[in-house]
């Protein structure tokens, strides 16, 4: 990647902490959550896999068309549920995203013979369409700003003569069962910036 190994290694173990996250997610909650969550797990370990350092792993050329069949099929596995709205439309285009990332990488891969995440690094700029992904980079920042503004404190009116809801205390973050809320919602962070910081290199 643009940034040296150094960058390499901590966008890995971010998105393989989160992708962890999200896999120990998948053991509770509705079905429709444990579908998320497993969504977001393969989202996770996939930009992991994607960020190691080439000088530490440099995958065979083939593995960035495993990357397009596996992140296609789950695109079109989130197309349908994405139809009706909600969190399943962001993961229909980290599914698209990963893709495309996959097929700028792949000419890049077999131009220089130097490996996979070579794709990352100085010769990453062949093989991506500028303006597509102008429009990822858009959507990843607004994705990324609101899922911090998420995180923030929220303001709670206090009625006169009356005490701010418990659930608003310290600081202004909810009580224990938000807090698997907040925790998901930083790993939805975490995995954004991780998609942004990837699609700079193209």
């Amino acid at each position: 990647m643009h940034g040296g190994a150094l960058t390499g290694w901590l966008l890995m173990a971010l998105c393989a902490v989160s992708g962890g996250y999200c896999l120990l997610r998948t053991r509770a909650g509705t079905p429709r959550e444990r579908r998320t969550a497993r969504s977001e797990a393969l989202m996770g370990f996939g930009m992991a896999a994607m960020a190691v350092p080439a000088a530490v792993l440099s995958p065979p050329d083939w593995a960035w068309a495993v990357y397009a069949v596996l992140f296609g099929a789950a695109a079109l596995r989130a197309l349908r549920p994405a139809l009706r709205g909600g969190h399943h439309l962001h993961h229909l285009v980290g599914s698209l995203a990963m893709v495309y990332m996959a097929g700028a990488m792949a000419p890049a891969v077999t131009g220089n013979g130097g490996g996979g995440h070579a794709g990352h690094g100085a010769g990453a700029g062949a093989g991506g369409i500028p303006l597509l992904t102008g429009a990822l980079l858009v959507y990843y920042a607004f994705y990324v700003l609101g899922s911090a503004g998420r995180l923030l404190p929220g303001t709670v009116a206090v009625p006169a003569g009356g005490a701010a809801p418990a659930s608003r205390a310290l600081g202004g973050f909810g009580g224990a069962s938000d807090g698997l809320s907040e925790l998901t919602t930083a790993c939805r962070l975490t995995m954004g910036l991780g998609m942004f910081a990837m699609l700079l290199t193209l």
